[in-house]
């Protein structure tokens, strides 16, 4: 006998679908929903097993104080703040602990096909950023999103007519760019933190150089960095932008090259591919060609010249 597995993944492919599975009001539109807080009830029932939308979510809570689970972990948001997920992006046992005031908007591929933002929103890379990367609002902040919200809720409860798509998409754009800024501003208020991680970031680095794992491995992957710092790869890639100007594939790169290419250059009698391999590269060919990208010398003229 064929028994559902307790914590098997939903799958919604409409937005009407999960409106009924979760027992709410029909939507406006096929293809776009507000669930307004203030009129609509979210419990932390319909949010704990895990689920997965065939479109876009932002989630925005204003309400000071209020708390998310996702997964084991709790995450406070002091003024408000919001979280986005891109379609088919599992969302794992996320619960509202405490009653709080926001907005919910989903949306579908389809509503976007045609418009330039169908393409443009696979470039806000904050869709791909894990819950716990969140962003934290403040002040003035919360006012504008919340406006915008509102606007699109007024919006979608006015008559649908030729010009309705064309003011929602306008909306939805304005909100993401917004969103895009606020990231940035976080990215800056919150250098600490993140200077925290960029220096975990080159500890895992050097220990994976320095105890022969490349050497067994191959070089180390953006998956698995992002992974070790518990961030998403997304996430990593912006915070290292912000940081030092450099992508994470750059920044693995540079440490390579100038905290162990270097060394081992310098104080052992190994071949440029004995050097290579134990770095992690297949090719000699390939760890010079990146040694002079990073220092104009080839490796052997590094070493001529430190001699």
């Amino acid at each position: 006998m064929n028994m559902e597995q307790p914590n098997k993944i939903r799958v919604f492919h409409s937005i009407s679908e999960m409106h009924r599975i979760f027992a709410l009001p029909q939507p406006l539109h096929p293809l776009i929903s507000m669930l307004d807080y203030s009129k609509t009830q979210i419990t932390p029932q319909m949010l704990a097993h895990p689920f997965v939308m065939d479109f876009y979510n932002i989630t925005y809570n204003e309400s000071a104080g209020c708390r998310m689970r996702y997964g084991q972990t709790t995450y406070d948001f002091a003024e408000g703040g919001m979280f986005f997920t891109s379609p088919g992006q599992p969302l794992l046992a996320i619960e509202s602990a405490e009653s709080s005031l926001g907005f919910t908007l989903l949306i579908h591929p389809d509503f976007l096909r045609n418009y330039a933002l169908d393409t443009k929103i696979k470039r806000y890379a904050f869709f791909s950023y894990s819950v716990n990367e969140s962003l934290h609002l403040a002040g003035k902040e919360n006012k504008i999103i919340s406006t915008i919200g509102k606007n699109i809720d007024e919006e979608l409860q006015t008559s649908i007519d030729d010009i309705t798509q064309d003011v929602l998409i306008s909306q939805i754009e304005l909100l993401l760019n917004y969103s895009q800024r606020y990231y940035k501003r976080q990215f800056i208020t919150r250098k600490p933190l993140n200077n925290a991680l960029l220096e975990k970031l080159d500890t895992i680095l050097d220990n994976y150089f320095n105890d022969k794992t490349a050497l067994m491995n191959g070089l180390p992957t953006v998956q698995f960095l992002s992974d070790q710092l518990n961030i998403s790869p997304k996430y990593l890639g912006d915070m290292l932008r912000s940081l030092t100007g450099h992508n994470t594939q750059q920044h693995i790169h540079i440490r390579l090259i100038e905290k162990k290419a270097k060394e081992v250059l310098t104080i052992s009698n190994l071949t440029v591919g004995e050097i290579a391999f134990q770095l992690g590269f297949e090719h000699p060919q390939s760890f010079s060609k990146l040694f002079k990208s990073k220092t104009n010398l080839s490796p052997l003229e590094f070493r001529a010249s430190y001699n």
